[in-house]
């Protein structure tokens, strides 16, 4: 999802946007076809609980003038951590832009409207990379579907 977000946000060239995120041009031609020409994951995976996918990624934007250093994430650019959920359909469910760069996806979770209706919700399970700290309402991809599920 995370690929498709990417390309989707900014469509330039499959092969620099490949080499920003560590994957291959036809890793993220594949990924960007299977999300645009929909392919339910649920069908695939088999994750019978599982009600969508959560991930986050950095948005550039400009250099804030007031608090801009809590923009500046790892990599040093300034930039928003979106928070965002997919059901198994590939719609989102729910967007969080409310970050800072500097914040780091675990605490974006642990903050969220998301976690907070799935707290005495029994048996339902967001998919999640591994960043993110494991909770009962989080399950870890398996890694060998990582590639599939970007």
């Amino acid at each position: 999802m995370k690929i498709c977000l990417r390309y989707l946000g900014d469509p330039g060239y499959q092969q620099g946007i490949g080499q920003e995120l560590g994957v291959s041009q036809a890793t993220v031609s594949r990924t960007v076809d299977r999300v645009v020409n929909y392919q339910p994951w649920q069908s695939i995976y088999t994750f019978p609980t599982a009600i969508g996918v959560i991930d986050c990624t950095h948005i550039g934007i400009l250099k804030p003038n007031r608090h801009g250093n809590e923009y500046i994430n790892l990599k040093g650019k300034p930039t928003l951590n979106v928070q965002a959920t997919c059901d198994a359909r590939e719609m989102f469910t729910s967007v969080d832009v409310s970050w800072p760069g500097s914040v780091h996806d675990s605490r974006i979770w642990r903050n969220s409207q998301t976690r907070s209706q799935l707290i005495n919700k029994a048996n339902l399970y967001y998919l999640a990379m591994t960043v993110l700290v494991l909770n009962h309402a989080l399950q870890k991809s398996y890694s060998r579907c990582r590639n599939k599920l970007s």
